[in-house]
């Protein structure tokens, strides 16, 4: 491995990114902590210890990081819909909030978000929680690494594969090309290469990973 070595506390290690990016990381000689709920210890991977707490209280897991810690946040709600506006608000916004403030107060190295492509002509509310939460990061003053990803294929959530050819022509048009790039497709691959990627490669204030920029740090298929 090319970067040395970081304590990396995670949020989110059950869901559908965590527990693949948990085992990566380790792989790759990074040390990870996780945080979870007592009643879902169990479905952490083994590669990694588990810090329990809730993620919507701070003060549950504050004293779990430690200065020159690298936060990787993926709490959120899954499958975002625009149905689920109350879930955003209550789980989305929450725990970042949260995560924010036990990383600014722990004096963390390194903060890594998991945002969403903006603007976009649908999925507001869930756009508004992401901002927000990015407004939160640079208002702590925290370094950190945003990344705006707008939808991730991979194993049970492939629908949008049908649009492609739809997006092949858009990204060709003058007139639609750079939304369509911007609302682009990526990965589960490139999702968790550029996950890995931020956490080897700590921001110098802040530094946004957007569509164009994921699709190019993880493999093509």
């Amino acid at each position: 491995m090319s970067t040395s070595p970081r304590q990396v506390f995670l949020t989110g290690g059950t869901g559908y990114l965590g527990r693949r990016l948990i085992p990566l990381l380790a792989g790759r000689g990074h040390a990870v902590r996780a945080l979870v709920r007592a009643s879902s210890r169990a479905r952490l991977p083994a590669s990694c210890d588990p810090v329990i707490g809730d993620a919507l209280d701070g003060a549950t897991f504050v004293g779990g990081l430690r200065a020159g810690d690298t936060v990787v946040q993926l709490v959120g709600t899954a499958r975002p819909s625009p149905a689920k506006a109350a879930e955003f608000q209550r789980v989305d916004l929450v725990s970042v909030r949260e995560s924010v403030r036990a990383a600014a107060a722990a004096r963390v190295a390194h903060f890594v978000y998991v945002s969403v492509a903006h603007p976009a002509p649908v999925m507001q509310a869930y756009i508004d929680v992401r901002a927000r939460g990015e407004a939160m990061i640079r208002e702590a003053g925290l370094r950190a690494t945003i990344l705006r990803p707008w939808y991730v294929l991979g194993p049970g959530h492939r629908w949008p594969v049908v649009l492609s050819p739809m997006y092949w022509l858009l990204e060709r048009l003058p007139s639609t090309r750079a939304s369509a790039v911007r609302l682009g497709l990526v990965r589960l691959g490139q999702m968790l290469a550029a996950l890995v990627w931020a956490v080897e490669h700590p921001a110098d204030g802040i530094t946004v990973l957007g569509v164009p920029e994921i699709r190019a740090l993880g493999p093509a298929a």
